[in-house]
């Protein structure tokens, strides 16, 4: 078959398959080359591609070009051609300069000493407890405020916050002091140098300015927004230490601007993180250094995402919980979904916050020191009264093995089991069984001025975000395409 005005034209491309090199034969529709294709013992027809293919070698190539020499054209142009990148999620160029953006580093694991309350013969103590070590042994039989109660077999102190100072003193560089959850301290110096035990202290480091946490505490803050804003301003002081805190105190809106665009910049940090920091260098600069001429309202905020929370089906909570075998986990789980509590509310519950008359739960203190109540579904009751009869826990509800309060991570752990036994796919922490709650209230038709009390919101606009992702009445709803 002749073709006197322009050959046709066979294009090799590359083709990847199974880790290996192959080439793709394309050519605009032509029986005469497809007959010819086919001819070729060493090109064969791909149902998987829909196209002819051969090895990828300099071998089978020539033997291409001889075998349609005078009838048609192989070109080779996009076989060499380099390779297009195509990222799954995009490319992301982050900032080099990561020294602003991780200021402080983190001290090397230690063994822990164990603070807890603790009364013998009438007398208030913090006993010691940790795992046997022979250099925490020694340094505790060499302390001067710490001493060995025969009676109890442990180390006790007492409760002055002198002696406590001392302790942290004698144990720096041997273990970590950590402070049981039943224990509070008032005392702000005492808090913040606990709190900086997991830093390395170099050269120049800058520790806290006492009057910011004092300042804090006097304020009301919780404890958990003291701290995280005593971390944020710490990275920050550092990052800078080489002005000095001095240096530090003139700083202009516009270096205070500079430090968080990095943090931006390096792309590893949310945007809750930095405006967290923002915060917290505002409060330090307007509220303890009374800076009112640098203006503060002008510093820089990255937008916030608008996301939308994780939900899960009914059909989904009812798999977690019926995988729950355990029975205090089981009534953990159902309390953050049949009343929609916080996973920090979960742990403050007392027992006489429990009020069955009245079918209703108390919430002391919750977010922003707010009281609440909430439903008391009547399966949580009867989980809940089996659970006192098996476990009879005497202050909270829900008690850790060695009494005080459960903590935060132990439910988070009992969530994350559960949720990959009951062979869950969709990504949920504890805080997606409160979302789900306003979820499904909102869908079984409950007004949204109740949802808003029952979860604790201030505005009803909090409360309102739970309406873009309930499937309420969206069944009703016909789409214009269906119309047509």
């Amino acid at each position: 078959m002749a073709y006197p005005d322009q050959q046709p034209i066979l294009y090799l491309n590359p083709l990847e398959h199974a880790g290996r090199a192959y080439i793709r034969i394309w050519h605009k529709p032509n029986p005469f080359l497809s007959k010819r294709l086919k001819e070729a013992g060493w090109i064969k027809y791909s149902k998987t591609y829909k196209c002819f293919v051969m090895h990828r070698s300099s071998q089978a190539i020539e033997m291409t070009h001889q075998h349609f020499q005078g009838l048609a054209k192989v070109d080779t142009r996009y076989l060499y051609r380099p390779r297009r990148l195509r990222p799954a999620e995009g490319a992301v160029i982050l900032q080099q300069d990561r020294q602003l953006a991780e200021p402080l580093g983190k001290a090397p694991a230690r063994p822990v000493v164990r603070l807890q309350p603790l009364e013998h013969q009438g007398r208030p103590y913090v006993q010691l407890s940790y795992q046997y070590n022979q250099e925490i042994y020694t340094c505790l039989k060499q302390s001067k405020v710490a001493r060995w109660l025969q009676d109890m077999q442990c180390f006790v102190t007492g409760t002055e916050s002198n002696s406590l100072h001392r302790l942290l003193t004698e144990l720096e560089g041997v273990a970590q002091v950590w402070l049981a959850q039943t224990m509070q301290v008032k005392d702000m110096a005492l808090q913040a140098r606990l709190w900086e035990q997991c830093y390395l202290k170099g050269d120049g480091y800058i520790a806290c300015p006492l009057p910011y946490v004092e300042k804090l505490f006097l304020l009301n803050y919780s404890l958990s927004t003291i701290r995280t804003y005593h971390s944020l301003l710490l990275r920050f002081l550092n990052a800078h230490k080489a002005s000095g805190l001095e240096g530090i105190h003139a700083f202009s809106e516009e270096a205070i601007n500079h430090y968080h665009r990095q943090m931006v910049q390096a792309g590893t940090y949310s945007v809750s993180f930095v405006n967290q920091s923002i915060n917290a260098v505002k409060f330090y600069y307007q509220r303890v250094l009374l800076r009112h001429e640098v203006q503060l309202g002008q510093v820089e905020r990255p937008e916030k995402p608008e996301r939308l929370p994780q939900v899960l089906s009914k059909q989904d909570v009812l798999k977690i919980l019926s995988v729950t075998e355990n029975l205090k986990h089981r009534c953990m789980l159902q309390l953050l979904y049949a009343g929609g509590l916080r996973i920090g509310e979960v742990i403050n519950l007392k027992l006489t916050d429990v009020q069955s008359e009245r079918n209703l739960l108390l919430i002391r203190g919750g977010k922003g020191k707010k009281d609440r109540t909430t439903l008391l579904s009547q399966k949580l009751l009867e989980s809940l009264r089996a659970y006192y009869k098996q476990y009879r826990p005497k202050v909270w509800l829900f008690e850790g093995q060695t009494g005080g309060q459960y903590t935060v991570e132990s439910i988070r752990s009992v969530f994350r089991a559960s949720k990959e036994k009951a062979g869950v796919k969709a990504p949920a922490t504890p805080h997606t069984l409160r979302h789900s709650f306003a979820t499904h209230l909102l869908e079984q038709g409950t007004d949204l001025r109740y949802i808003q009390v029952l979860l604790g919101h201030r505005s009803s606009k909090t409360t309102e975000i739970y309406t873009h992702i309930t499937t309420h009445a969206l069944d009703k709803i016909v789409s214009p395409l269906d119309n047509l």
